[in-house]
């Protein structure tokens, strides 16, 4: 099904963003690894928290949804056998944290996911989990992906100039080995903050995580998560739509359920707009963007934040000027190629936009509606939704259903302070 935009000149109240993706996934392996019963509040309840949820159960946790919140009975460290193959569906999150706590099992576990994970890299995660004891093999280095314990524990070494989430998979699964361990990073480690979301996270259910100028972790072995009571803060990720929506058109929008104080990479977004021209106001759980419709371009470092690509791209096109996106190649790794896929359907709307090995040059100007592909990914649907807003004429964007990944409240939220969306 197609999501159809019309412009919008003027968009006007409050929205309360939903909760984080990154944070919810993380509290539900925590929680299934867990020793007790754990309490999750405000979760974000979409296709790739649903994944997560599964792969949870698949593995031995007894999960219940009560209203808006969920109780997880652990496995108190030791994950069950599966039934069959874990499916993690769209989500790279859970099959890259899912394969590491997997090889926690002492037989053999095989998880795959939809298309497009099929084709997303995995091959360095299994390298350092094979350093460390565990049997692995995937497929040309993509999954389906095969691992069997046990994690023994002891040194490691890892690139972090391809995923975080290799990383994050490793702190998760480590402190329930039996060896002390050490995962020593090689290169640049992008998408940094996701990394200390990780050792934020895992602090909540008593783990501990010794970070070294990012360069290297010391984990304690045979560690015992412990049940708790987290509450989920909402998502600088998804939230970064509606605040651009309102940078971009003469709008005074307020986003509440934002913390000031989150460790969350996309908070980036609100110096992006700020940079941009955006009245950017800040409170302690909200934010408030009033815009006039005009900004300036920058220059964008989006190493360790490339989910903000797209977005980026968007408002670099209608902004006066140029805007250079760089240091992102790796968001290239994602759901889709999203420098290619950006440059693509932006320059079908009219844009000047080149893409670069690690980003886009952008000269702004103005964009037409038109007939736009989604390439299966969330966050592209939704950053051209936004770019339809100020295009002249109808925009149609294919398979409206992929913003339910992680946003699934997308067109609500946004027909609620006057977007033309359907």
């Amino acid at each position: 099904m197609n999501l159809s935009v019309t412009p919008a000149s003027r968009l006007e109240g409050e929205v309360k963003a939903p909760a984080s993706k990154s944070y919810t996934i993380r509290a539900v392996a925590a929680a299934m690894l867990a020793e007790g019963t754990s309490i999750i509040n405000d979760p974000l309840f979409s296709e790739d928290t649903k994944a997560c949820m599964l792969a949870s159960q698949s593995l031995g946790a007894i999960i219940k949804r009560r209203e808006n919140r969920l109780e997880i009975n652990g496995v108190v460290g030791l994950p069950k056998k599966p039934t069959g193959i874990i499916d993690t569906l769209n989500s790279g999150t859970t099959i890259r944290l899912m394969t590491a706590i997997a090889s926690l099992c002492q037989c053999k576990v095989t998880l795959t996911g939809d298309e497009s994970i099929r084709k997303r890299p995995i091959e360095p995660l299994l390298d350092a989990l094979k350093q460390v004891g565990v049997k692995a093999q995937s497929t040309k280095g993509c999954p389906p992906v095969t691992v069997e314990g046990p994690l023994l524990g002891g040194p490691c070494t890892i690139r972090g100039d391809i995923s975080s989430q290799f990383i994050s998979a490793l702190l998760m699964a480590l402190p329930l080995a039996v060896k002390d361990s050490t995962i020593n990073i090689t290169g640049d480690l992008k998408s940094r903050p996701y990394v200390d979301m990780t050792v934020d996270l895992l602090s909540q259910f008593k783990v501990i995580i010794r970070p070294q100028n990012h360069v290297q972790f010391i984990i304690p072995g045979d560690q015992m998560y412990k049940a708790a009571e987290y509450t989920v803060e909402g998502d600088y990720s998804s939230a970064a739509f509606i605040l651009a929506a309102a940078a971009l058109t003469e709008s005074r929008v307020t986003v509440r359920n934002l913390f000031s104080g989150s460790r969350q990479a996309d908070k980036k977004i609100l110096a992006i707009l700020q940079e941009m021209g955006a009245d950017v106001s800040i409170g302690e759980n909200e934010v408030t963007v009033t815009g006039t419709g005009r900004l300036h371009g920058i220059k964008a470092d989006l190493g360790n934040s490339p989910d903000l690509l797209p977005i980026t791209a968007v408002l670099g096109s209608l902004a006066e000027g140029r805007t250079l996106i760089h240091n992102t190649a790796h968001a290239r790794l994602k759901e889709c190629d999203r420098i290619k896929a950006m440059a693509a359907e932006l320059k079908k709307m009219g844009a000047d936009i080149k893409e670069n090995p690690d980003g886009l040059d952008i000269t702004g100007g103005r964009l037409k509606g038109t007939l736009l592909d989604s390439w299966r990914d969330h966050r592209i649907v939704m950053a051209l939704a936004i770019a339809g807003l100020r295009a002249e004429g109808k925009t149609e964007i294919k398979d409206k259903e992929y913003v339910g990944v992680t946003f699934p409240g997308f067109v609500k939220a946004m027909t609620s302070i006057g977007a033309k969306m359907e």
